[in-house]
């Protein structure tokens, strides 16, 4: 069928086999071509700094800044980060697992009022929640030692009450980091339970009525079980940066209250140790790393991961 014949004369017809394929290809290609720019974003800013760090944690530590750093392959550098750090991993898995629990249980109500009760403030309120966001981190924090220092309203109302002390304390104490923690990463809780919760089908809840089931039963067996998408992320999105926060232990705490982000700030900036701040941010890496995948797993949704 390659030519058509009439009056003695041909015409020759151009395949066209080649060009579905030809097609095809490209269709093939273009993904790849539009994932590229982010692949190499994440190659020169996320995967080389990291293979950098990781070849940092395994310098000889008896090297300095000034004299430089032999690669000797050290691994002891690990062990060593976690036996001479094991108070500050302790104490940030503890600040950061409290300060995820109080986030929730303060969040959920929170975001369920502004996604099916807040009507026309709904936006109003949304603005108001991310309203910290607006300045800066460190200036919130600063804030906060302002409110619990010993001279401050908080602080003169609670020695006013009968059962408590008079030499009470609220900043330099666990608390007051706890506290700054919550403050400052309460947003990160609220807005992915609002967006899980405003997706909310509220006939879904007027099916379980129907049901016969009460408040705390519909909010266990329907509310609860579909926003949990939502309860994931949140956390996931608090803990993980509560975990290597060290603004609010530094500023509201003691040294009796560092973390281990204290630690590989001090090692990095104030000692010059190199190789067991790069250790120290591995372990914590690796340490997150496995407490979120087991998390993941335990909580049942697939949405997040």
């Amino acid at each position: 069928m390659g030519h058509l014949g009439g009056g003695g004369s041909s015409v020759a017809v151009p395949p066209r086999a080649s060009e579905p394929v030809a097609g095809a290809k490209r269709r093939r290609v273009l993904p790849y071509l539009l994932l590229l720019p982010g692949a190499l974003w994440l190659t020169v800013f996320f995967i080389a700094p990291l293979v950098s760090l990781f070849a940092t944690s395994l310098y000889d530590p008896t090297g300095s800044l000034q004299d430089g750093y032999a690669m000797t392959w050290h691994f002891a550098n690990y062990a060593d980060a976690v036996r001479d750090f094991l108070p500050h991993f302790g104490r940030s898995l503890a600040y950061s697992l409290i300060t995820t629990l109080v986030c929730l249980l303060l969040g959920y109500p929170l975001a369920y009022a502004i996604a099916q009760k807040a009507g026309r403030f709904k936006n109003l309120l949304l603005v108001c929640v991310i309203a910290p966001f607006f300045t800066s981190f460190l200036l919130r924090t600063l804030a906060w030692k302002t409110i619990l220092s010993d001279n401050g309203g908080l602080v003169r109302f609670l020695r006013d009450l009968p059962l408590v002390p008079d030499d009470l304390r609220l900043l330099a104490t666990p608390f007051a980091v706890v506290c700054g923690l919550i403050y400052n990463f309460l947003p990160f809780m609220v807005l992915p339970l609002y967006a899980s919760l405003e997706k909310l089908d509220g006939r879904l809840l007027e099916a379980a009525s129907d049901l016969y089931a009460g408040s705390f039963a519909a909010f266990r067996k329907v509310t609860l079980p579909l926003s949990m998408p939502g309860v994931v992320a949140g956390t996931l999105l608090t803990f993980i940066p509560a975990a290597g926060d060290y603004i609010n232990a530094s500023l509201l705490g003691t040294p009796n209250t560092t973390m281990i982000g204290n630690a590989i700030q001090s090692r990095f900036l104030v000692v010059n140790d190199y190789p067991s701040a790069a250790a120290l941010s591995f372990v914590l890496m690796g340490a997150i790393l496995i407490l979120v995948l087991i998390y993941v797993r335990r909580a049942g949704t697939e949405e997040v991961v």
